[in-house]
């Protein structure tokens, strides 16, 4: 009963950010809708958490918290004995007015999340070099190339061979392109069916996915140095 009631409140949390948007908003024309995951694909990452059975999940960007109530809720659902959710955001507190985080604690998932206010490029050595290991990891920081590029430089160490690395707005072209390099040297797997029911975007006319999920190879391994496949 514990855990259905933790669910039920995280639950209630997300309907209404969905329904009504965030308390507070920046003062730009929809930011919300335009910022912030839409709910089916936060249902979809949900679902791929639960069915990973993951207790320790890294997530890039926090914003108005709609990616992160969902992670949240997984954990909550699979209530692994050490639930851990590690968020980072720089701009938490200075561009959001810690909107998201005060969402996270409506939502009672305070307890089982950490959230770093600095820079990814900054957070995530540190968690690599303070022994983090993570089942999966959620990316919706920067989406300048070489930031991302960095952020999937650092998670591919972070996450346990074999977890999950997931993606928003690889329909970008910076993101795609920095996804692309993992994919073709560093044998990253995508999995087209984790969203296959989420949001589409067009791309110079062609529908593309929102989200996308990748399996990282079962070792962690390095590429001799002159192998290289241009991405």
């Amino acid at each position: 009963m514990r855990v259905v009631g933790r669910i039920a409140r995280v639950r209630d949390v997300r309907r209404r950010l969905a329904t009504d948007g965030p308390p507070w908003t920046r003062p730009h024309e929809r930011d919300f809708e335009t910022v912030t995951l839409p709910e089916r694909d936060c249902d979809l990452v949900r679902d791929l958490l639960i069915a990973e059975g993951v207790a320790t999940v890294v997530e890039v960007g926090l914003a108005y918290a709609s990616s992160a109530l969902a992670i949240g809720e997984a954990l909550v659902a699979l209530d692994p004995p050490n639930p851990r959710h590690v968020i980072v955001d720089p701009f938490q507190e200075t561009a959001y007015a810690n909107v998201g985080w005060d969402l996270m604690r409506d939502a009672g998932l305070h307890s089982i999340a950490q959230l770093l206010v600095e820079p990814s490029s900054i957070a995530l050595p540190r968690l690599l070099t303070g022994g983090l290991v993570a089942d999966a990891a959620f990316v919706d920081g920067s989406h300048r190339f070489h930031e991302v590029f960095v952020d999937l430089y650092f998670l591919r160490k972070l996450v346990r061979p074999g977890g999950l690395v997931i993606m928003d707005d690889v329909w970008t072209p910076s993101v795609r392109t920095a996804v692309r390099y993992y994919e073709r040297n560093l044998g990253w797997t995508p999995i087209p069916e984790a969203f296959a029911g989420g949001s589409v975007w067009l791309v110079d006319g062609a529908p593309v996915i929102r989200c996308a999920a990748f399996r990282l190879p079962d070792r962690l391994t390095e590429p001799a140095f002159e192998a290289f496949h241009p991405f």
